[in-house]
This record gives C-alpha cells, structure tokens and sequence, in this order.
C-alpha cells in the first residue's frame, strides 16, 4: 500500500522526547466528546478465553485473553490479516468509535494496526475492502524504528473510487512502555478527527465524500507481519451528535455515556475530560443554572452496592467540575439510582454500556 512512503518519512522526522501521565491537567485540550447513544460495544464477555469472538470475521486468527495487570478481556491479533465485527452495520454520519489498543513493552512489527472505516460493498467479501469506493484508514504504529519512546500514525482516504494521497505523523502516545492507548476517531459528516489519549493527531474536514454510506469497522495488519500480537479492547461505536446546550436548557435533562470510570469504583477515566469541559461550558456561560447530577449503572452485581457506586460516582463528577472547571459547588446537587431507571436492556454490552451513564438534570 503506502507504507513505502511510511518508512521513508518516519526517519526523516523529529521524534520529541516525551510521556503524558493520563491525568486530567494533560487532557486539557481534549475536545472528543462521544456520540449520545451506543450502537455497538465489544468487551469479549460472550465468548469464551482462547477462542475467536463469534460475531467477529477474519481471514487470519485472533483470540480472547485476559492480560496481568490489565482489566478485562483483550482479543490477541496473532496472524496477519483483517478482523471485522460483524455486528457493526453503520458509521453514522454523526458518530464515534473508540477502542484501547495495548502492545508489549519493547514492541516490534513490520506493519501498522490499520483501523478502517469503510463502505463495503458485499460484506461477505470482507477482505477485499481495499477495492471498495469509500474509506478512511488511520494506522497506529507503536514504536517505529529504535525508539520506544515514540511512534507513527498514518492517515489515507478514498472517495469514491479515488484514493487520495497518504500524510504521517508521529505522536508519543504511541510509546511501546506496556500502557494500554485511547484511539477514538469522532466522524461529523465529511469531517473525520482522531485522537490518541489526550492528543489530536488528526483533523480533516473533507476526510469522507459526501456520498459515503459508511457501514463497517476493519481492524486490518498487513502481510509479513509475524507474530504481530496487538491487544484491543473496549469497543464502542456511537451516534448522534452531542447537543448539551440545547438538551440541557431547552429540555431540562442533558445525558452522557461519555463520563467513565474504572470497574468497580468512582474514579473518573482522564479520557472523560471532552464530557466534563463541555457540560462545565454550559455551567459556565448560565451563572444561575443549577443541576442535579445523577448516576445510574449496569444491572451487574448487587444492587445495593450499585446504588452506592452511583452515588459516588455522581460525587466524583460535582467534585471535578468544581477542582477542574471552578463551578460553584452550591450549584450541584448529587444523586445516584444504581439499575433501578435502565433506559435499555441489560442482557448485551451495547445495552448495559446505555445504562452506565451519568445524567445533568436542571433544577
């Protein structure tokens, strides 16, 4: 493909010599906010350790593991190839898709983690995504080269048949230290931005044609890669463009699924800051707007505990906009309902990740 380019650019580049902590001072510029509603969410629950996702496609191999030091389940890419989700049917045009990404420490690969939005013409053919008329592929390549410390992310389009010319960037997020990384890739009609952590590595506003039906995810790593063993993670694919203003001042009620926190606990994922800093916006410009923040969780384990974890959870949220954002503590109160007010099922992941949410009510 365009990995000629790729390597021919990647030594000719600076490679600055730095690691951001995922704390909220280094999010401080993220502007990601998530799609309102989750169409689609991969944890690996379903399928059993060892074994290939049953909703999953490939022409190569992959498996579900469990990692020391990590939660949940990861699917290990052992071959090359392409791995689809089966189950994902459509990129909206207001959407986003997000998924974590691990390599080992010290990571070496001939090939990138290719990661396509594509419109596929029959997708029982699958692997020859590459012919069809429209797509957006942005690659992660962690650690390039010696250096460790960094690594490298292209970006290629094509539009209606054409394919428009590949550009490269390197970006310390892809740093081979064993730390898992955020990719999130946030499509606004035409308008494709991706982010690594808290850094925006991408912003192209012409990035898909106007006649694109998007309607698949493609994990893809080239041909000669080896033993590739790149790990992914929580994925989620969201639609609908946040209107917090309007939702929020207009409607009385303004609800997220983009405020996330670690398993089992109250504290608040740094990738949540494009949320936080855009209910705190409304706060801000509406200085005798106030609210009760209410959390609500999944129907998993007990519920008594669930409606503590949601209250602690709505806690968390008032006591960030107020160290973050300086909103007046006064104007918040909290509240949590644990599984007791679902706004979807709780037998699959897309339905419990909709009830995981965090909900701004104006008083």
């Amino acid at each position: 493909m365009f990995f000629s380019f790729l390597f021919v650019m990647l030594g000719a580049l600076a490679a600055p010599q730095q690691e951001a902590a995922p704390t909220f001072q280094v999010y401080s510029k993220f502007d990601f906010v998530p799609g309102e509603k989750i169409v689609a969410m991969e944890e690996f629950t379903e399928g059993a350790i060892g074994d290939f996702p049953a909703k999953w496609n490939t022409d190569a191999s992959a498996e579900i593991v469990t990692i020391s030091g990590q939660t949940g389940r990861w699917l290990k890419l052992t071959r090359a190839g392409f791995f689809m989700p089966e189950f994902i049917t459509d990129i909206p045009e207001n959407s986003t898709v997000e998924f974590d990404l691990l390599v080992k420490q010290g990571f070496s690969a001939g090939f990138p983690l290719e990661v396509v939005l594509v419109q596929l013409t029959n997708r029982k053919q699958a692997a020859d995504w590459e012919s069809d008329p429209n797509r957006v592929t942005v690659t992660a390549f962690p650690g390039y080269g010696d250096d460790a410390s960094q690594g490298a992310s292209t970006v290629t389009t094509r539009q209606d048949g054409a394919d428009g010319a590949a550009n490269l960037a390197r970006t310390a997020q892809l740093a081979t230290n064993g730390k898992p990384v955020h990719l999130a890739l946030w499509r606004q009609q035409q308008r494709i931005r991706a982010y690594m952590n808290q850094e925006k590595v991408w912003d192209l506003p012409r990035a898909v044609a106007a006649s694109a039906k998007l309607n698949s995810l493609i994990f893809y790593v080239g041909g000669g890669c080896g033993n590739c063993e790149y790990y992914l993670a929580n994925i989620r694919v969201a639609g609908g463009a946040p209107d917090t203003r309007n939702k929020l001042l207009t409607e009385g009620k303004w609800v997220t699924r983009g405020i996330l926190f670690d398993v089992n606990s109250d504290k608040i994922k740094a990738e949540s800051y494009g949320a936080l800093k855009e209910i705190a916006g409304v706060l801000a410009e509406n200085a005798g707007l106030k609210i009760v923040i209410v959390g609500h969780t999944d129907s998993d384990g007990d519920a008594n505990a669930n409606i503590d974890l949601s209250k602690r959870r709505a806690t968390s949220v008032k006591e960030a906009l107020t160290r973050e954002f300086n909103i007046d503590a006064g104007r918040m109160d909290t509240d949590g309902k644990g599984a007791t007010q679902p706004v979807d099922k709780n037998d699959n992941p897309a339905g419990k990740a909709n009830n995981r949410r965090v909900e701004f009510i104006k008083k």
